[in-house]
Order: C-alpha cells, then sequence, then structure tokens
C-alpha cells in the first residue's frame, strides 16, 4: 500500500515537472516574439525613415528642377531619380541600396497642377509627386510568427510655396531695394498688372547714378541696402553674385536698413557673374557663383540719361528711347523660350556649369516717402522679381542695373502664418500627401 502511494506520487510530481516545462517554453516563445516584434519593428521604423528622406530630397530636386526649366519634366523627373539612387547608396543605407539594386523598390514621379486634390497628368506640374514602394527587409525574429519579410514604402509632394510675405525671412535677396509707390501693392487682382507702381515687363533701371546727387532713398544712398551684419563692397559684392546668406525681414521686421554709398566696382563685379562675367576679385569663383543658362544681353547696350523734368532715368537702346518690352532687343519673354527650348550659352550640369534662373533676383521694396540721409531705415513694403536684361555696364561712378519686373521668383525663406497670395517671391517646399498614408 506504502509502495503504490509512493508510486502515485513520484508520477504526479513528474506530470507537474511536464507542465512547468511547456510554460516556460511558451513563455519564452512569447518573450522572443515580444522581442521579435520591437527589434524587427524598429528596425522596419529606421528603413522606413530612410525611405521617407529620400523621397522627400526626390520630389524636392524634381520640383527645383521644374521650376527652374519652367515645367520641363522630361528634366525633372530624372533628376528625381538621379538624387534618389544618389541618396540610396548613401552611408547606412546599405539595404535600400540592395533593395533598389535588385530592381525591388519602384520609384514613379507624378505630377500635378493642383496640390488637393493631386491629379495626376498634368505636362508641367508645378507640384510633383515621387512614391517608393516594394522596399523589402528580411525578417528576424517575428519568423516564429510566420512573417518572413518586411516592407516599406513612402511618398513626398512638393511644389512652389504661397508667396512669402512681409514679416518673414527672405534669403537669397540681392542688396538692392527699390523704392515703390506705399498706394499700389502687389495685388493679383490689380487690372493695371503692376507691382508697388512698376509695370510688369516694362524696362526699368535701377542703381541710380552718383552724378544726381539727392537720391529716392536720400542723399548719399543709392539704393544699396545693409544685409544680416555685413557691410563695405566686399559684402556687396557676394550678395549681388547670389550669397545665399544673405536674408531679410526675419522676426517680424517691416524696415530695410540703408548702406550709404555709390560702391560701383563692387556691384558690377558680383552681378556680372549671373552673366559669366568674372571680375576682380571674383575671379576664379565660377563654381561658387555660376552663369546662368542664358546670357544673352541687349544690341546694342542700353544705356540711361537723367530726365532733369521728371527726375527719373530714362532707356535708350543707341539713340532710341525703350519705354515697353517690345522695344528690347531681348526680354525675359526671351529668355524664357530658350530656357524651355534648351538654346543654352552655359549648359546646365551635368553637361556644363550654367543654372537657371541666375539673371533673376528678389529685391526688396521700400516706403521712400520720407528719405533717408547715410545709413538709416526705410519702411518695407514688400518684395519684388526683377529680371537683368543685361551685364551691369560701369562708367566711372555710374552703374544702372537695366532688368524688368516679373510677377515671380524663387528665394529661400521662411513660410509665414499668413502666407501672402498673387505674384511675389516663393520657396518650393515639401507638402503632406494627403492621398498616400505613407507620406
Amino acid at each position: 500500500m506504502k509502495a503504490s502511494r509512493e508510486r502515485g506520487f513520484r508520477g504526479g510530481r513528474h506530470r507537474q515537472g511536464g507542465a512547468a516545462i511547456v510554460l516556460i517554453v511558451a513563455g519564452m516563445a512569447a518573450l522572443l516574439l515580444m522581442a521579435g516584434l520591437a527589434l524587427d519593428g524598429g528596425h522596419m521604423m529606421l528603413n522606413k525613415t530612410r525611405l521617407q528622406n529620400t523621397v522627400d530630397a526626390a520630389a524636392l530636386a524634381a520640383a527645383k528642377r521644374l521650376d527652374e526649366t519652367l515645367g520641363d519634366t522630361t528634366q525633372a523627373t530624372p533628376a528625381a531619380l538621379a538624387l534618389f539612387g544618389s541618396n540610396a547608396g548613401a552611408a547606412g543605407n546599405n539595404e535600400m541600396q540592395a533593395s533598389y539594386a535588385a530592381g525591388d523598390i519602384q520609384v514613379t514621379v507624378e505630377y500635378s497642377q493642383t496640390l488637393h486634390p493631386f491629379t495626376t497628368g498634368a505636362p508641367a506640374g508645378p507640384y510633383v509627386r515621387v512614391v517608393a514602394t516594394g522596399f523589402e527587409m528580411p525578417a528576424w525574429l517575428v519568423q516564429l510568427a510566420g512573417i518572413n519579410q518586411k516592407t516599406v514604402a513612402a511618398s513626398a509632394v512638393a511644389g512652389p510655396s504661397p508667396v512669402l510675405d512681409v514679416g518673414v525671412e527672405h534669403c537669397n535677396l540681392a542688396p538692392m531695394m527699390v523704392c515703390g509707390d506705399p498706394g499700389d501693392p502687389d495685388d493679383p487682382d490689380d487690372p493695371d498688372d503692376s507691382v508697388w507702381g512698376y509695370q510688369y515687363g516694362t524696362p526699368d533701371v535701377l542703381k541710380t547714378s552718383a552724378s544726381g546727387g539727392d537720391t529716392q532713398v536720400g542723399p548719399g544712398n543709392f539704393q544699396l541696402i545693409r544685409l544680416g551684419d555685413g557691410q563695405g563692397g566686399a559684402d556687396i559684392r557676394r550678395y549681388m553674385a547670389g550669397d545665399y546668406d544673405a536674408c531679410l525681414g526675419g522676426d517680424g521686421e517691416d524696415v530695410i536698413e540703408t548702406e550709404p554709398g555709390n560702391t560701383v566696382g563692387p556691384v558690377v563685379q558680383g552681378l556680372n557673374t549671373r552673366f559669366g562675367d568674372y571680375l576682380g576679385p571674383m575671379g576664379g569663383t565660377q563654381s561658387q557663383y555660376p552663369p546662368d543658362v542664358v546670357t544673352t544681353g541687349q544690341n546694342p547696350d542700353l544705356t540711361a540719361e537723367r530726365n532733369d523734368a521728371t527726375g527719373d532715368d530714362d532707356i535708350f537702346s543707341g539713340s532710341d528711347p525703350v519705354t515697353t518690352e517690345t522695344d528690347l532687343d531681348y526680354s525675359y519673354s526671351d529668355y524664357t523660350t530658350d530656357v524651355a527650348n534648351g538654346n543654352f550659352d552655359f549648359p546646365p550640369s551635368p553637361q556644363g556649369i550654367g543654372v537657371p534662373q541666375r539673371r533673376i533676383v528678389a529685391l526688396p521694396v521700400g516706403d521712400c516717402t520720407n528719405t533717408t540721409n547715410g545709413q538709416g531705415q526705410v519702411p518695407l513694403l514688400g518684395y519684388a522679381c526683377y529680371f537683368l536684361l543685361q551685364p551691369v555696364k560701369q562708367k566711372g561712378n555710374e552703374a544702372h542695373v537695366f532688368g524688368q519686373f516679373i510677377d515671380g521668383c524663387r528665394v529661400n525663406g521662411n513660410q509665414g502664418p499668413a502666407p501672402g497670395t498673387g505674384p511675389g517671391p516663393y520657396r518650393i517646399q515639401l507638402y503632406d500627401d494627403a492621398d498616400n498614408a505613407d507620406s
């Protein structure tokens, strides 16, 4: 009887031990699965972030090229794909590079005329969507749950921002101001198609000559302005050439700091890099300040003469007066046609070094109702876009800048809480892709 009880007790102990082993194994499997979910999930999110960064960059590249080429998708699409491939091969993106090289990742580039809704098939944008799908990664511990691979996708939309309004930072400006009419704002519904008193397309001359004494800005001020902490000829030169750290209007600033003096040489040397002329200290800076893709000027050169009756500078082509766009030998309309048709003086990358739109500069517009003597402040009205008609010619203390006001140009800067409307400076930026959860 005692032996029977002992055998029964030992049998029960064996059964309890077997159940405990099952529970331990199940618990270990659950822990492994949880660890796998954490490990594989983190791995997947890391690569999702890398893929998102890559499509973001590709969309911005396409939108910028689209803007530069006035809507040429045959150049924008290769720009997006080239940057995607380059970033996919960057350090740390080994898995993405392998997947892309194997043909698993599919990249599509789409264009829309509107942002919301994004309707594909637009021939010239201006909005671009880049979508990458099929990025497969091996599963690790989650294979315990029957999951053998992980797949992520990403999309990004980029295009022009609304107009950057007064009160937010505008960068890569030329250090030169325009005196505008406070009663004629940049109104998209304005029937006379003007900006602060200047007609779009009409030839204008900036940078008043030194021979006239007093100017619109005030005694000793020749439309030059102070950007950032920079001042003096060297800073004027590099800002005229296009240094992107030349900013104005941050932190709600609504005034223009004037820079006294004419500083003719630096103005000429800086602006003319945009035409492929590298004079004086600008020699050897071609890579830093590339020329525009089209540098055709006027034939004959434009000149200006002070009209004592009006106080303005009249423009001439040879002996013929120039008052309208049709009087010009080469206009902004001709420029846009040449860019669209690929009629380049300096081809763009990768064939050459030219950069489209270098001849277009953004300028602050000031209220010069009350003149400013010496270094001072002028109320900021807004911003205008100006197409340079020819290289700047220096004649003694004179350096007139000839151009046309146009209705838009790209700048760097910050978008404010209440974006402007109508024509004016804008930037290329990313948008949420409302049609794709992978954005």
